[in-house]
């Protein structure tokens, strides 16, 4: 692991620049140099140089990202199937377009991270909590309008064919 001395400007000092005593590492100043050196070693085997605790810190925070591009695609299908029943006389292309791109993003997502499928229960009940608010604001209903709890199931709201009434 690389370590740098961090500078800093001291302002008493017309902006010299000085030394400071705390060490930074590269993680801290320049993660796209941090992220490409760590490659490299891990790739050559160096794994005792490697920052094994923030790789891992990283890679788990790739795995709860990918937890919530799950959560806010299903929020944009789900905000917009409530639209669709609950103003029928508002549908649009634009919204049966929405559905239908996050249906697909949705179904792509999975398939690319398919251990994600058993974590469904808990990313509607997030998405719907999400898109029931955001349902309230963007009709002017009063969110209790709205079911507390998501009145489709995942397989309705990704068949293509479903378009609540």
């Amino acid at each position: 692991m690389t370590t740098y001395e961090s500078l800093a400007y001291d302002s008493g000092t017309d902006g010299a620049l000085i030394m400071s005593s705390k060490n930074a590492t590269l993680y801290d100043t320049d993660f796209y140099a941090w992220a490409n050196e760590q490659a490299a070693l891990l790739r050559a085997g160096r794994l005792s140089e490697a920052d094994i605790e923030n790789i891992a810190e990283e890679i788990e925070s790739m795995g709860r990202s990918e937890r919530r591009e799950l959560v806010s695609r299903l929020t944009v299908l789900l905000l917009h199937l409530l639209k669709w029943h609950y103003q029928p006389t508002f549908r649009g292309n634009s919204w049966r377009l929405t559905i239908e791109e996050q249906r697909l993003q949705v179904s792509d997502h999975l398939s690319d991270n398919p251990s994600l499928n058993s974590q469904l229960d808990d990313a509607i009940r997030s998405a719907y909590r999400l898109g029931r608010v955001q349902a309230a604001r963007e009709t002017g209903f009063d969110r209790d309008m709205f079911p507390p709890n998501c009145p489709f199931t995942f397989d309705e709201a990704m068949n293509p064919d479903f378009w609540p009434d």
